[in-house]
């Protein structure tokens, strides 16, 4: 569990932000992040927090959802709506299924988006799986400290176990395949297949999909981003 990070995206309410670390505490989760939050620290999230002081002391305050997520190679968007280009979706019990065999060799974080508008388009093309928690059609906005405790109480329910441990064939970290993805983008531009950037963002994003469902290791990534180099050498010729 000490691998999970939860992470709330520019929330607008304080208290949203100490319900959610009351919600991880109960759950055996201490790894908190927020991205730009509007309000923070604040009184209401510590009289929220109803005793998850230590949740919210330690939180690590972010400028960008990049950089809250930069060392984790195991990033999860929560979304209720649907998307043009479909990501690969999980429900809160499919997500701690996932998590039991990932953990704890994995850095993980789970994004829970505005209470308005959840994540962008942009936001969830950092993430590897989209989550949604499934609701009656009618009505199907839930709280954002709700949303969490949803997942935190599957997550502690299932019982992560020590069922990995850490290798030399470590998963890429999100720092590491953004690199390859800015790399992957110059090259398809160098040979020339991609031959306007108005290309770029569509073909882009089902790359991050394909790559995203590949889950690549470290050393995957060093190997694919040395064939890069090598046709940005050839077409240069």
């Amino acid at each position: 569990m000490a691998q999970i990070r939860i992470v709330l995206v520019e929330t607008s309410h304080p208290g949203n932000i100490g319900a959610a670390a009351r919600a991880m505490k109960a759950m055996g989760l201490y790894e908190l992040a927020l991205v730009a939050p509007k309000h923070f620290p604040h009184p209401e999230a510590t009289a929220r927090a109803a005793g998850a002081d230590d949740v919210l002391s330690k939180a690590q305050v972010c400028s960008s959802l990049q950089e809250a997520v930069a060392d984790c190679q195991l990033v999860i968007g929560t979304s209720a709506r649907a998307r043009k280009i479909p990501w690969p979706r999980l429900s809160p019990r499919q997500c701690a299924q996932l998590l039991k065999h990932e953990a704890p060799a994995t850095q993980v974080a789970i994004v829970f988006g505005r209470e308005r508008c959840g994540l962008t388009n942009q936001e969830l093309d950092l993430c590897h799986y989209g989550l949604f928690i499934p609701c009656t059609p009618d009505f199907s906005s839930l709280n954002v400290a709700a949303a969490v405790q949803i997942v935190c109480y599957e997550l502690y329910l299932l019982g992560i176990k020590e069922e990995q441990g850490v290798g030399e064939d470590r998963l890429a970290t999100h720092a590491e395949l953004e690199s390859f993805y800015a790399h992957l983008y110059q090259t398809l531009l160098d040979i020339q297949f991609l031959h306007s950037t108005k290309q770029g963002p569509s073909i882009m994003r089902r790359l991050r999909r394909l790559f995203g469902r590949a889950r690549l290791e470290k050393k995957e990534v060093d190997i694919l981003r040395g064939i890069l180099t090598c046709a940005q050498r050839r077409g240069k010729v």
